[in-house]
């Protein structure tokens, strides 16, 4: 007859959620003692900086925009070609 053990065997999951929850605490610590607890960012502070690099990107995105708008303008391949075009037909 089977019995059932009263412990059930602790398995590597287990294990590794514990060593992953020691660490961000021990990192939280490290971080808190270098830069003071006063210095430590927040996620307010976090999605701060998430706000900037997001508006720091759409502004790059649109001067690349703009750039490459007055590339094609400047072109002499882009004034040639609806006057090829205009003959074609």
């Amino acid at each position: 007859m089977a019995t059932a053990s009263p412990t059930q065997p602790i398995g590597f999951v287990t294990v590794s959620r514990a060593l992953v929850a020691l660490a961000a605490d021990v990192v939280t610590e490290v971080q808190r003692a270098v830069v003071g607890p006063a210095n430590v960012p927040t996620a307010r502070d976090n999605a701060w900086a998430a706000i900037q690099a997001d508006r720091a990107r759409a502004q790059a995105r649109a001067e690349t925009s703009r750039a490459v708008a007055a590339m094609v303008k400047a072109s002499p391949r882009h004034r040639a070609r609806p006057k090829a075009l205009a003959a074609a037909r």
